[in-house]
């Protein structure tokens, strides 16, 4: 019934406002507004669902005072704001064990916004698009100006601070490279400080990227996509084929398992966090956000409630595309080439031949105080919470019936 994920946040406060929220009053009149594709209506049911009886749940009770508890189970969606936590945490411990020795750089590729009409048709052709084209550079990048074959991962990022269309991966890049000759395998490593060139790199990046768009055009993979967006797309191409990309390469802190915790963010992210809502009332929505332009100020945006679930749904990703993409020596089959890597630098340890589990008990006490008990009776303080039973979803029917009973059930309108 999920019941890991139903502790997402311990010990944390429950945000007064939700997106949840905001769909529940304002998501049919964004309907009659917009079109609504299946994942967008699929994120929209599963987010109002979320943590209600809707979708079942299970009952706890302490084993000294005898006072129950009701927690109610997760969506999983990926979309939702309120799910993903401890997946997020298991997947950063795998990806830290498959950290190389040496430096490693945050590298952002990021498409000119003239792209964005395409994507909203055809968002898997340009994400992948974006992917290959950006994997391509630093492979060929790595093998021209360290001389063998480099390790890296991305991650898609779809929107900015203000939930507008800013499309770019976010890349940890190991700062070296494997090489294999004649006279057998060597390592070699970039600067602390310096990896490449990063305005070659975007310029290189952004001459390929448009090459490869002009020709998909041309075989007519993008003739449907520009007729609904109503784009030219030749004429979009030479313009932003005379701009200036950017690529953005920042060596990584000393410790580059606090860059992988930064890409962590992005895997199970979604485009704002319930935290994050000030209010909603007269059909507008208040946020806070980080201006980057202003030095990363916190300021506050309102929007009309529907102008906000149109942002929020626009980076629903389409069904079972994979955000994260592991490359080179990053990739789940290299494991032998990190360890041949790690011998020639002088390194004894081997990676595991199975990833680590993250444990539960150890991930929920790093939001609690110290010495506090995950498990601890929130009612006499004493006591240990422990699984009594589980029930299934209840139907608006099932809420009906037991509304007229005098039992409120959470989250399922009845009738």
């Amino acid at each position: 019934m999920g019941l890991v994920d139903s502790f997402v946040k311990v010990g944390t406060v429950k945000p007064e406002f939700e997106v949840a929220d905001v769909i529940r009053q304002y998501g049919d009149a964004y309907r009659r507004k917009y079109h609504v594709s299946w994942e967008q209506e699929k994120a929209m049911r599963d987010i109002v669902k979320c943590r209600t009886a809707a979708l079942g749940g299970y009952v706890e009770e302490c084993d000294t005072c005898g006072r129950l508890r009701i927690r109610y189970c997760p969506c999983k969606n990926r979309n939702c704001p309120k799910c993903g936590a401890f997946k997020k945490a298991q997947w950063l411990v795998k990806q830290q064990v498959k950290l190389l020795p040496g430096p490693y750089f945050h590298v952002i590729f990021t498409i000119a916004h003239e792209v964005n009409e395409l994507a909203n048709v055809t968002p898997s052709t340009i994400f992948d698009l974006l992917f290959h084209t950006a994997a391509d550079m630093l492979k060929a990048y790595a093998l021209k100006y360290l001389g063998g074959e480099t390790g890296f991962t991305m991650v898609l990022h779809t929107w900015s601070q203000t939930m507008s269309k800013h499309i770019h991966v976010h890349c940890i890049v190991w700062g070296g490279a494997l090489g294999k000759g004649k006279r057998g395998a060597r390592v070699r490593t970039s600067k602390k400080t310096f990896l490449f060139q990063a305005q070659d790199l975007a310029k290189d990046f952004r001459n390929e990227f448009c090459r490869r768009l002009r020709k998909m055009h041309k075989k007519g993979k993008l003739d449907m996509a520009a007729e609904v967006a109503e784009v030219d797309v030749e004429a979009m191409i030479k313009k932003i084929e005379s701009k200036l990309w950017n690529v953005f390469i920042k060596p990584a802190p000393s410790d580059p398992k606090e860059l992988c915790k930064y890409l962590g963010r992005y895997v199970r992210g979604i485009a704002i966090s319930n935290y994050r809502i000030l209010s909603i009332k007269r059909g507008r929505v208040r946020f806070k956000y980080c201006d980057n332009r202003d030095g990363g100020k916190e300021k506050v945006m309102s929007l009309p409630a529907v102008e906000f679930l149109r942002r929020f749904l626009q980076h629903v990703l389409p069904s079972r595309f994979v955000r994260v993409r592991h490359y080179g020596l990053h990739h789940s089959s290299k494991r032998e080439d990190r360890d041949l890597i790690r011998q020639l630098m002088g390194k004894d340890e081997k990676e595991p031949t199975e990833a680590p589990k993250l444990d539960l008990g150890e991930w929920l006490q790093s939001f609690l105080p110290e010495g506090q008990d995950p498990r601890q009776c929130p009612f006499c303080e004493n006591g240990r919470m422990y699984l009594r039973t589980e029930f299934e979803g209840f139907s608006p029917l099932k809420a009906a019936l037991l509304s007229m009973l005098g039992i409120p059930v959470r989250g399922v309108a009845p009738g």
